[in-house]
């Protein structure tokens, strides 16, 4: 999951300008952005940055944010609602509006792939195909674990608002990836599509998570160093019926992943 964000200091305002230009909006003529959204984009950008929440995640309450950006209540309203339907804000009754990226996941219970965790935390999720297609070029370990001899491969870098964060190079059986193939690889929900157009229904996943340095070449995709750490996972994932539906090995950079489990002692 997404790492929490800082809350960071409030803006102050810039002498000369308005409210409004201060907070990254503007009021414009015809044909100029409509305020809400204007408003909208600016609490992405700004809680990106760790600001207008606090350390609980907790949104600064309507009328702070009124007088933040120097617009109506209404117009605050129409701004935050489609980012709580797109799932980067949460509303508790009573508490207020939560950022949901502030909850580390818990991987004993939730199974989302790469573009639904990163849409939950408020990014834009994206991918750069580096190779698809059949192989049998493979270690025994993805043979073992799909049972296939040959294999449909799919390696991808992965993107959060245009910036690579983790590669990711999935193997799947061949008639799973003859059908992946005729769909748009970059933006695909993979999960929902073995669900809602593939008839398949998973049952559960394994997943183990390592410590690993980035060699040369997954340095120059990721734009870090040769020997930087980074966090590598192993994914198998299953059907009701048993059958292997996907191994997914990644590298993420450990600043936009954290991994959390519960654990109980025995009495």
């Amino acid at each position: 999951m997404l790492a929490p964000m800082k809350p960071a200091p409030k803006p102050a305002a810039t002498k000369g300008k308005s409210a409004r230009e201060a907070n990254g909006t503007k009021s414009g003529g015809a044909g100029a952005t409509p305020l809400h959204i204007q408003v909208r984009d600016a609490i992405r950008s700004q809680v990106r940055e760790g600001k207008l929440i606090d350390a609980d995640g907790r949104l600064m309450p309507e009328a702070e944010l009124v007088k933040h950006f120097g617009v109506s209540r209404i117009t605050i309203r129409h701004a935050i609602q489609p980012l709580v339907e797109e799932g980067m804000f949460a509303r508790e009754r009573g508490r207020g509006t939560f950022l949901k990226s502030n909850e580390p996941e818990n991987w004993l219970g939730r199974l989302m792939g790469f573009s639904e965790t990163i849409r939950d935390a408020g990014f834009e999720p994206g991918a750069r195909i580096l190779h698809q297609g059949m192989t049998n070029a493979h270690d025994d370990a993805v043979r073992e674990a799909l049972h296939e001899r040959a294999v449909w491969e799919l390696k991808r870098v992965r993107l959060a608002d245009a910036t690579p964060i983790a590669i990711e190079h999935a193997f799947y059986p061949p008639d799973i990836g003859l059908e992946l193939e005729k769909r748009d690889l970059v933006s695909i929900l993979m999960y929902r599509v073995f669900e809602e157009e593939l008839g398949l229904t998973i049952k559960e996943a394994s997943q183990s998570i390592s410590a690993t340095l980035a060699d040369e070449a997954t340095a120059g995709l990721l734009g870090v160093a040769s020997g930087d750490p980074l966090l590598a996972m192993e994914r198998l994932t299953v059907a009701t019926d048993g059958r292997p539906l996907e191994l997914l090995r990644s590298v993420y950079l450990p600043d936009y992943f954290r991994f959390s489990i519960n654990l109980t002692r025995r009495a």
